[in-house]
């Protein structure tokens, strides 16, 4: 029997202690299969003083934190959280890939859509278009550094890391001075352009390189490597599918996630793109897929350390909890005690953000033809 618990108090389930109250009690987990209790929007004002768990161990809520328990499935009767056989475990971040339809607002989606028709827009004349951007021009003068299509590449991707990563560490600062939504605006309308400045030169010059090995033709490899990039795209990082937060119609936030892929690897980024550029390198097979691929699991890993960094910045000891019971390594948590999954685990995969990147992962792939053909008229 699977139930959900909720608070009657909108404040986090972390015990805050801004007086020096007595510090928290830890209780011994019961079992191995937690309940997990889902907290409410995080305040990071609330967490400064959060005592991180023991592994295996429970924290304890404060008085004022009510809970109550109702069956989700099978069982019509309510029942208080302390008549189960199976232990609480305080979920200190945030549910990821959530999304409720009745908490959606027509305008906000509408705004949406009109700054995603400007971006588009502001991005074709300013930085697509030969005959008025600035693209053809920028990857002419990367191209002139080398006659070697793998240090263009490389160079292509070094410097998008070294400005999506270093925008992505001066946030806080940059947000202290102009703002959330307008730092957000800065962010994106530089991160876009040489992201796809670098994409659009790898899928034209991606078989110009020293053939290393030819896989093609051995039968069950296209099945493999197309699994391989499908499952890829399930390992986006949670935030991303906060189009409002991403389009800055919400104000954007920096998250700390626990739920859903967070359990199998707290860095799903990461890991997603690894299994891409392992895929690709075993499809084409040469030398500027081999360099790509490089460069893009050198960036994801910097921005491990890097993400970590920020997130234990901002966040302190709620961000160790979240650390000592998640992984960088996909499942090794899991396996080795420090994660356990709630029995319905598959349910936090059944929602709409990851209904929608199935359906545009299988659309992506029949559209190969036209992304392929976009990108041969640049001539980049």
């Amino acid at each position: 029997m699977a139930t959900s618990l909720v608070l009657s108090n909108t404040f986090s389930p972390l015990p805050h202690r801004p007086n020096g109250n007595k510090r928290a009690h830890l209780l011994r987990w019961a079992s191995s299969t937690p309940k997990t209790l889902l907290r409410p929007p995080f305040n990071p004002s609330l967490h400064n003083s959060a005592l991180a768990p023991r592994p295996n161990s429970l924290l304890l809520l404060p008085r004022k934190f009510q809970l109550t328990a109702r069956t989700s499935t099978g069982d019509a009767d309510a029942k208080s959280s302390t008549d189960s056989d199976e232990p609480l475990v305080v979920v200190v971040g945030e549910d990821s890939a959530s999304f409720d339809l009745a908490e959606q607002k027509m305008a906000a989606w509408i705004y949406f859509s009109l700054i995603l028709g400007v971006v588009l827009f502001l991005l074709n004349f300013a930085w697509i278009d030969n005959s008025t951007g600035l693209g053809q021009a920028f990857v002419h003068a990367v191209s002139g550094l080398s006659d070697s299509h793998e240090v263009v590449m490389l160079t292509l991707i070094l410097i998008f890391a070294i400005v999506h990563s270093g925008l992505a560490s001066l946030r806080d600062v940059g947000e202290k001075l102009i703002g959330e939504r307008a730092y957000r605006v800065l962010f994106a309308g530089t991160s876009l352009p040489l992201a796809v400045s670098t994409v659009v030169y790898f899928i034209n010059h991606r078989y110009d390189g020293l053939q290393l090995w030819q896989l093609q033709n051995i039968p069950g490899v296209h099945q493999f490597v197309w699994l391989s990039s499908f499952i890829s795209f399930f390992f986006l990082y949670p935030s991303t599918f906060n189009l409002l937060e991403v389009a800055a119609v919400e104000k954007p936030q920096m998250h700390l996630w626990e739920t859903g892929i967070m359990r199998i690897t707290r860095h799903p980024q990461m890991v997603g793109q690894v299994v891409w550029c392992l895929a690709h390198s075993i499809w084409i097979g040469n030398s500027v897929a081999v360099a790509a691929s490089l460069g893009l699991i050198g960036h994801h890993l910097f921005g491990v350390w890097n993400g970590d960094r920020r997130l234990a910045l901002r966040y302190g000891e709620a961000f160790d909890v979240v650390k000592s019971r998640t992984s960088i390594i996909p499942f090794a948590a899991i396996l080795d005690g420090r994660q356990k999954l709630p029995k319905q685990y598959y349910k936090e995969f059944i929602r709409v953000p990851y209904l929608t990147i199935t359906a545009l992962t299988v659309g992506a792939y029949f559209a190969h033809p036209l992304m392929q053909a976009a990108s041969f008229r640049l001539h980049w």
